[in-house]
């Protein structure tokens, strides 16, 4: 067993390739989450639209890209967008379906966080004399994101899990660079070192999650 999935060796020479691996799963997630927070918070204030028109393309374009699962988008934009002429590595790809996918979840989540927030917040600033952009940026965000911070972790733990799927489309992550080490040395102890990587780099946001998450449900209690 120790030979088959935790050899050493293989551990050491395979280090260098996999911590290249780590580097571009850290610089996809820095570039990813970003993204989608921005794409969601412009979907959550346009949300506030009160023309028809405005309100339904939002939710068919919120629930096409909640809808489709992000391995299909992904390979739809490395795989089909070149028949069209239009060919993206595969770096780009990534960034590019999970902005539209993970923008969608973000978007949802503080939508729900602005609602839950009372409308009289939004009267008060106003009566300040805030615009209502500036009474929504300086005192109902706050407010939202604090109200869905577990949902905005939890979402964010997803998004980072789901770089791995850059693997597919031969982005240079943890993964796959764990595979081609795993191709080399014909033994799955590369594998493994990647799920130990996973686990140390994600299991502090997962506390964090778990801490949150307890003192809500104390809150409510």
């Amino acid at each position: 067993m120790i030979e088959t999935f935790f050899n050493v060796g293989i551990i050491k020479a395979a280090w260098p390739i996999l911590m290249a691996g780590l580097g571009n799963t850290i610089l996809l997630s820095l570039l990813v989450v970003p993204l989608g927070i921005v794409g969601g918070l412009i979907l959550a204030l346009l949300a506030s639209a009160r023309h028809p028109v405005a309100r339904f393309a939002l939710i068919a374009w919120v629930d096409f890209f909640r809808a489709v699962p992000p391995l299909v988008l992904l390979i739809f934009l490395y795989a089909g967008l070149p028949f069209a002429g239009l060919e993206l590595n595969g770096f780009t790809c990534v960034a590019v379906a999970f902005f539209l996918n993970t923008g969608a979840y973000y978007g949802e989540i503080l939508r729900a966080g602005i609602d839950s927030v009372p409308a009289g917040q939004m009267e008060a600033a106003r009566s300040t004399g805030l615009s209502r952009m500036q009474a929504m940026v300086f005192v109902v965000l706050p407010q939202a994101v604090r109200n869905v911070l577990p949902d905005l972790l939890s979402n964010t733990l997803e998004v980072v899990k789901l770089t791995a799927l850059g693997s597919v489309v031969a982005t240079p992550e943890l993964l796959f660079q764990a595979r081609q080490a795993q191709s080399l040395t014909y033994n799955p102890t590369p594998i493994v070192a990647a799920a130990v990587i996973y686990f140390l780099l994600l299991w502090p946001l997962v506390r964090l999650l778990s801490r949150l998450e307890n003192r809500a449900h104390a809150g409510r209690g």
